[in-house]
């Protein structure tokens, strides 16, 4: 779990018990489920075809994804991309406020501000 999240980021127990009481099948299947999912099609390809607007937070120390992978989309139209720095592959987890407004300020700035 330490590559979910920034170095010296304390981990929740609560994540840890829950990822503890899965079956190994379970976790197992799940980790070859998403890696089957993301190697079928880029992401960026997925969602350019929605033709939604996109906001992709991307932690600054991840050590999941490159932060520099980040680029990858701009290229898709209206996509709006924040790199947070300081927190990893959790920004939610790690930086709730700071993700919480990027979050509002993204809804906000795609409904016309209602």
């Amino acid at each position: 779990m330490s590559t979910a999240f920034a170095p010296g980021f304390h981990v929740p127990q609560q994540l840890v018990g829950d990822s503890r009481s899965l079956t190994y099948h379970a976790l197992t299947a799940t980790s070859r489920a998403s890696n089957d999912y993301l190697t079928q099609r880029p992401l960026s390809d997925r969602l350019t075809s929605l033709g939604k607007p996109l906001l992709v937070i991307f932690g600054e120390l991840d050590q999941r994804w490159r932060s520099s992978s980040a680029a990858l989309y701009r290229s898709i139209t209206g996509a709006k991309v924040e790199l947070v720095p300081g927190v990893g592959h959790s920004p939610m987890l790690e930086d709730p406020p700071h993700t919480t407004g990027l979050l509002l300020s993204f809804i906000s700035s795609v409904s016309g501000g209602q």
